[in-house]
């Protein structure tokens, strides 16, 4: 199963101040609008998003479509389609993405723990 480009979501108090934390560690700006309350961050193949007042919890990201510059693959596997797969292995959605749809969509689950995995589709 191809997920797509992998990244942590963190959500944050303060985005300015962790925009300066991250990039004193080496992360750069990828994409984003802080005046928005969202950056990504990357820092050779790591992927950060900070995100103010968007979510309650942390969030592990999968970008199906995508490699980790943001920069369209030629070949993907549609998030409906991992989806259904997912639903097939039994797995529960916290959202779900609109089966008869095409292009972005998304869907939430939850692991065993209740870490949140958000796999969403921009294209």
């Amino acid at each position: 199963m191809k997920l797509g480009a992998f990244s942590v979501s963190l959500t944050v108090k303060d985005i300015a101040a962790s925009k300066m934390f991250y990039e004193n560690l080496g992360f750069q700006a990828l994409g984003g609008d802080i005046s928005q309350n969202w950056l990504i961050l990357k820092n050779e193949n790591c992927i950060i998003g900070l995100f103010q007042g968007m979510f309650e919890k942390n969030i592990l990201t999968f970008n199906p479509g995508w490699n980790e510059n943001a920069e369209n693959l030629e070949s993907f596997t549609d998030v409906r389609e991992l989806q259904k797969q997912l639903k097939g292995k039994g797995i529960k959605f916290l959202t779900e993405a609109d089966e008869s749809g095409k292009g972005p969509a998304h869907f939430t689950i939850e692991d065993p723990d209740g870490n949140q995995i958000l796999v969403d589709q921009h294209r």
